[in-house]
């Protein structure tokens, strides 16, 4: 059963690592006692940094796929000047180096450099990655934290098939990626206090995978008492990937799956490496690490539902009302499938052509091939690729997304936001594809965080459009409610209503999306 999630992880093309300059600060203590540590961090000209900060028990040997262990208290003294080891993952891609260390559950605390006389909020970030791939240290937070007057944590959790296996049996089963993002959550309650941070007031945000595991969080029973807002960004639980969409020749996926079904493809995937019955489990932790990440790309889509820890499908839950009712920001890009199609493009090139365009209709979309066909002819854009990424980005992400946003906004506040920038940073190396990377999936990272260290916006008026969105996001963190100085009012979403705001350079605005996204004709066929 093999998953094709390169297009997902390719965000980390260039972020392989966050380098902090150590200058003389009296502002802040660098020196900060935890329950696990007492930690020594270092000052920017900025912030402080607490980097490479364990957050729970090393998931080696007999830990391997069990559940998260939290740590003892200690106030043993440990050096936090340096990120620690990236959760295993695949090499091979530009920027993303291969990490054979499972030692690998660390953290990343920044504040501003000046503490407050308050308690400051507290955003605790998941990173993307298709569940394969990245890492926190990968996104530096400095201008977030300063700017925005917020501590922000950046968190490693297990990837692929060390973070999402499954097995009949095995406690845990598709879950212990997500089981360690909980307990960094925990982590960070216990010791939001000792940074300046404010317990009461955790907002937990995500990209792609980390989005998606942000809307999960939201629908699981371990979620009551540990965040208290959430954004969700390209992640909604609704997102449903048609087929072709992920890659040409690839079924229709969502990103969480009955447990059976994880179960399953783990039973097959041990078989494959050779570990079958009574023993399969001693077997398999027995492996050398690099033999299981060689098999990560089988569990790109692999959360399960149907466990301790998301006992429904997330989907289905939010549907119903049931989701944790806190403030949500929510949203995506406006062109997200470009960054797979320009992938697919580049991997393959008569992939996505005029002669192919009505056979991946078909595929995707059976008996209403015709009629997409109709909503998106190719005589409109400029190749097949680009109607092919308008058709699957309506459908699987945009539609799906706002879909979900009114049902979360039956019970909480809810604010739907669209990227929409133009001339953005080709974050996912796809762009010699011909294939416009203007919005789509992850571009808008550059405007949140440096990646790698480095700030990429390209023109004063990205930077200014950083600014803002980076007022608003961190404005929700402190009120619930996203606001920015001199910039348009973010209206809420309902249970009948889904008004998104657009970030476009010097052209904020509110927009119908559900128009520009054909969403009557996308959410019809969702019935």
């Amino acid at each position: 059963m093999k998953k094709f999630t390169t297009a997902l992880v390719v965000v980390v093309l260039m972020i392989a690592g966050c380098a902090s300059t150590s200058v003389e600060s009296d502002d802040a203590p660098l020196d900060v006692g935890t329950t696990t540590a007492t930690v020594h961090g270092l000052a920017t000209e900025s912030t402080r940094q607490f980097l490479g900060i364990r957050y729970a028990e090393p998931p080696v040997g007999d830990l391997r796929w069990s559940s998260t262990q939290p740590l003892p208290e200690s106030n043993a003294d440990v050096d936090a000047t340096a990120p620690g080891s990236q959760c295993p993952q695949a090499a091979g891609l530009p920027g993303v180096t291969s990490s054979s260390g499972e030692d690998c559950l660390f953290l990343n605390v920044t504040t501003p450099l000046k503490r407050s006389d308050d308690p400051l909020p507290v955003m605790v970030w998941w990173h993307g990655g298709g569940f394969t791939t990245g890492s926190g240290s990968a996104y530096d937070p400095q201008r977030m934290a300063s700017e925005g007057n917020v501590i922000v944590v950046t968190v490693n959790y297990r990837l692929g098939m060390l973070g999402y296996f499954g097995l009949p049996g095995l406690a845990g089963s598709g879950n212990f990626g997500l089981a360690d993002q909980i307990e960094s959550l925990r982590w960070v309650n216990d010791n939001a206090a000792a940074f300046g941070g404010d317990p009461s007031s955790i907002t937990v945000f995500g990209q792609s995978a980390g989005g998606m595991s942000s809307c999960a969080l939201l629908t699981s029973p371990a979620a009551e008492g540990l965040v208290d807002k959430a954004a969700i960004m390209s992640g909604s639980c609704a997102l449903d990937f048609p087929a072709d969409a992920v890659f040409p020749g690839v079924p229709p996926q969502r990103p969480f799956i009955p447990l059976a079904v994880n179960e399953a493809v783990g039973s097959d995937v041990a078989q494959q490496l050779g570990c079958t019955g009574a023993d399969a489990l001693a077997c398999l932790r027995a492996l050398p690490v690099d033999a299981l990440v060689a098999k990560g790309e089988n569990f790109g889509f692999d959360v399960a539902f149907g466990t301790e820890l998301l006992p429904e499908d997330p989907r289905t839950v939010v549907e119903s009302g049931g989701a944790l009712p806190i403030p949500v920001l929510s949203g995506g890009t406006a062109a997200e499938q470009r960054s797979f199609v320009g992938g697919a493009v580049l991997a393959d090139p008569t992939s996505i052509t005029a002669d192919t365009y009505p056979k991946l209709l078909f595929d995707a979309f059976g008996s209403n091939a015709a009629r997409v066909a109709d909503l998106y002819p190719m005589q409109n854009y400029s190749s097949a690729a680009l109607a092919w990424a308008a058709a699957t980005t309506d459908a699987g992400w945009s539609c799906p997304t706002y879909r979900n946003n009114r049902a979360l906004g039956t019970n909480a506040p809810v604010y739907s936001y669209e990227f929409a920038d133009t001339d953005t940073v080709d974050v996912n190396g796809v762009g010699a594809s011909g294939v416009s990377q203007d919005a789509a999936h992850a571009t808008d990272m550059p405007y949140l965080f440096d990646l790698g260290g480095e700030n990429l916006l390209k023109t004063p008026a990205q930077q200014d459009l950083a600014h803002t969105m980076i007022e608003y996001f961190t404005s929700f963190a402190h009120t619930g409610t996203p606001t920015a100085d001199g910039a348009p009012s973010w209206p809420r979403t309902t249970d009948t209503a889904t008004p998104v705001l657009q970030f476009v350079s010097d052209d904020i605005a509110v927009i119908d999306a559900d128009a520009e996204h054909h969403c009557d004709f996308w959410n019809a066929l969702a019935r």
